[in-house]
């Protein structure tokens, strides 16, 4: 008896470690599928040049071109993730990454300006399909570290994004047609997110399902805060959204073009500070989310978006070297944030994990296209710098953290 005792208390924390490392196998997964999805959609913005050379665009125009891709998805992502909490589509991965890479063979042969919009909305219709059932199979897979989960997962996102600019330095070599050589990376994605729906789709028969909470009064009745603080927590999560977004858009559309002009520098070299610039957002978008597990996860939105002001400040007035070290610096302090803001709001609204995810991803892109087309059309007015000196205060929008209340899983 004593034996038999012994050997059950030894093949208990044997049989957790199995299902911890396949866990991990799964967010690792996961995380690698959100890396070829982004840096497959960071191919547009690292190619503006190269299309406002071939179509003799304006900046306005280039801006029109990150808000097609942008606008669909934001829009798209809130409806897919409402959807798939009601009615899960494991599979609905791989069909997304199927649509992107659509759009990147469409977009290595469109002959007009009209038909690269039309490539780039494909594309934001891949990515409104593929981000809220990722985010919500890395929470089912997150054993319960649900900031840890989203940082790993959203890191392999914006180490695609730092790659797809160095990737199109070198690769993108004979002109528009070689994007088509991008599409075998979106082939790869589809065939592991083929595996982790099925993964996922195990997971939904063996487990009991979530509990519902569709509307702010249920979520309210959850969380213990009235309906009104619950709408006013939102409400301040999407405007700490926006400082941190169209600051990022700032960069991520227009740093190419700012340091050719501001230092005189090539594009290739022009597109490799872009590249550390996007490696720093990914280290910190890593260290966001376990930080925020252990110290709460409104001191790191505090930290994150409030903390990052005196360095975007400084950014117009440095040379390049100091443009490099802020810029490293913004990318990392920024980035820690998302992590904390998604975790934070799903938190809010329990059981309905996708449409959050899809909601707060929707925004990301809607509010970063938006500020790429704003942002272009007052660049064709006045200046980059000017454009620099006026998003450097946005992080300032960061206060209104002070007015998030302190949930029970935080505390």
């Amino acid at each position: 008896m004593a034996s038999e005792t012994k050997a059950k208390a030894i093949q208990a924390p044997l049989g957790r470690a199995r299902t911890d490392k396949a866990l991990l196998n799964i967010l690792l997964a996961i995380s690698f599928c959100h890396l070829l999805n982004d840096t497959v959609q960071s191919v547009l913005p690292a190619i503006y040049p190269m299309l406002k050379a071939s179509f003799h665009l304006d900046f306005g125009q280039v801006g029109l071109i990150a808000l097609t891709l942008q606008l669909t998805a934001s829009l798209l992502q809130p409806v897919v993730g409402l959807y798939t909490d009601k009615h899960p589509q494991p599979y609905s991965l791989a069909i997304g990454m199927g649509i992107s890479l659509v759009s990147l063979l469409a977009l290595s042969i469109a002959p007009t300006y009209g038909a690269v919009l039309v490539a780039a909305g494909t594309m934001g219709i891949g990515s409104a399909v593929f981000h809220p059932e990722s985010s919500r199979v890395a929470r089912m897979a997150s054993g319960g570290q649900h900031g840890f989960a989203q940082s790993l997962f959203q890191v392999g996102g914006n180490a695609g994004s730092a790659l797809g600019p160095l990737l199109a330095a070198f690769v993108l070599t004979k002109g528009q047609s070689s994007i088509a050589w991008f599409s075998l990376l979106a082939l790869t994605a589809a065939l592991v997110l083929t595996q982790i729906g099925t993964w996922a789709k195990n997971q939904r028969t063996t487990k009991p399902k979530t509990v519902d909470a569709s509307d702010f009064s249920s979520a309210a009745h959850q969380t213990g805060l009235p309906s009104a603080k619950l709408a006013l927590s939102m409400a301040i999560l999407i405007a700490l959204m926006f400082s941190k977004f169209f600051y990022l858009a700032s960069i991520t559309s227009y740093f190419t073009f700012y340091l050719m002009n501001k230092f005189g520098v090539s594009l290739q070299t022009a597109q490799l500070h872009l590249f550390v610039f996007l490696g720093a957002v990914a280290a910190g978008t890593f260290a966001g989310g376990p930080i925020g597990d252990r110290i709460g996860r409104k001191y790191v939105i505090w930290g994150s978006i409030l903390g990052v002001l005196p360095f975007t400040l400084l950014l117009p007035y440095a040379d390049l070297l100091w443009t490099t070290v802020l810029s490293v610096l913004i990318g990392m302090i920024l980035a820690s944030a998302f992590s904390a803001i998604l975790v934070y709001a799903q938190d809010l609204v329990p059981g309905r994990v996708g449409m959050i995810s899809g909601l707060f991803f929707g925004f990301a892109f809607g509010l970063g296209g938006i500020g790429a087309a704003l942002l272009g059309k007052l660049a064709d007015r006045t200046s980059l710098t000017f454009v620099y000196h006026l998003c450097a205060f946005l992080p300032a929008i960061g206060i209104l953290t002070a007015f998030l209340p302190t949930l029970d899983a935080e505390r």
